[in-house]
């Protein structure tokens, strides 16, 4: 095994126009960055040639003086299509964002999820396309998910509100669910949720995208697609990725939040079976191997792990480590170019994953 990767850091200085970075995130169909300042500016950037514009201003709502909990401070977190024609900047741990077309500078939709939990889980929220058109999906209250057009804001998952009353049966629809981080299959076609339920178990589920705008409305609650991934008490809002369209990979090895490990596990999301502790319908897992912790990115049949550390590089069918890159620690990958990267001072540090 190689323990060390060959390939060179490459370093990139931030714009000047950009002060203070709130976050970042690639543009998959190029090789540019949208950077999002503290003061509301969104810049787009290309670390390879220097040319930075700046294209639109927030005015999402802040949430100042929120009490963390559990060590989550609220945040501001940056959203982009993968065309790069929309840009969603949302609160995490809080309630309020707003949607961007970066070719009008102008906001399209103001974001609330209606708060409930809301500090424990980051704002709800992917891109992805539906017939032709760049569609959002975003958290409208703890239990629902709405997807509307990025463009106008139409409502494209119109069906009525389901509540419960306590003490009797759950009408039909009704999700006990409180909804967390969204990510989206390579192929936009599934998406990945990581929520959880009292009393308080984490629960990712997965469902298909199409399925709920074309034939279901109530697909994200409990159409024929959504699978349930796995069940840890108390254990939720954490690293996981997609390997491919049907593999997923989360950090934790273990069922409780007082037992887990560091390590990670794989999930075939196409298949389920009856999970004997949680008496419900799961993914087949496939694969768990100890050693992965920290953020997860894939691309290419690997799988990265990144910690205080470094970087590792891991083989997912093996469960062995290939390499690593001490000392760097990525926060962001970007699929158009192939490369992790790692903001330092005003110092972007690229590494080549391909």
């Amino acid at each position: 095994m190689r323990t060390t990767m060959d390939r060179e850091l490459r370093e990139s200085q931030l714009p000047t126009r950009i002060d203070q970075v709130a976050d970042l995130a690639p543009i998959d169909d190029d090789t540019d960055w949208l950077v999002l300042g503290d003061d509301g500016g969104l810049t787009r950037w290309n670390p390879e040639s220097g040319d930075a514009d700046r294209v639109a201003t927030t005015a999402a709502r802040a949430e100042p003086g929120r009490d963390p909990w559990a060590g989550r401070e609220l945040r501001r977190r940056l959203h982009v299509a993968r065309n790069g024609h929309f840009a969603a900047v949302v609160n995490d741990y809080g309630r309020f964002g707003e949607v961007l077309d970066l070719r009008t500078a102008k906001a399209t939709m103001a974001l609330d999820n209606q708060g409930d939990c809301e500090e424990t889980v980051p704002f709800s929220l992917a891109f992805a396309e539906h017939q032709q058109r760049t569609v959002v999906v975003h958290r409208t209250d703890w239990n629902r998910l709405d997807v509307s057009v990025a463009a106008t804001g139409e409502l494209l998952t119109d069906r009525p509100a389901i509540s419960a009353t306590h003490g009797q049966s759950h009408p039909a629809h009704y999700l006990d669910y409180f909804h967390g981080a969204l990510h989206l299959n390579p192929t936009g076609t599934h998406l990945l949720d990581d929520g959880w339920v009292w009393h308080p178990v984490g629960i990712p589920a997965v469902w298909r995208l199409d399925d709920w705008l074309s034939s279901n409305l109530w697909e994200s609650e409990d159409g024929p697609s959504r699978l349930n991934v796995c069940g840890r008490t108390s254990y939720w809002d954490q690293p996981m990725t997609w390997l491919d369209e049907a593999r997923v990979a989360i950090c934790g090895i273990g069922d409780d939040a007082d037992s887990i490990r560091p390590g990670v596990r794989i999930f075939d999301v196409g298949h389920a079976r009856r999970d004997g502790l949680w008496g419900m319908q799961t993914a087949i897992e496939l694969a768990r191997f100890e050693g992965p912790s920290g953020r997860l990115f894939a691309d290419g049949g690997r799988l990265y792990s990144a910690d205080t550390s470094g970087l590792s590089i891991w083989d997912p069918e093996q469960g062995s480590r290939l390499g690593t890159v001490p000392g760097f620690s990525p926060t962001h990958f970007h699929p158009g170019s192939g490369e992790l990267v790692q903001l330092t001072g005003r110092t972007l540090r690229r590494w080549a994953a391909a």
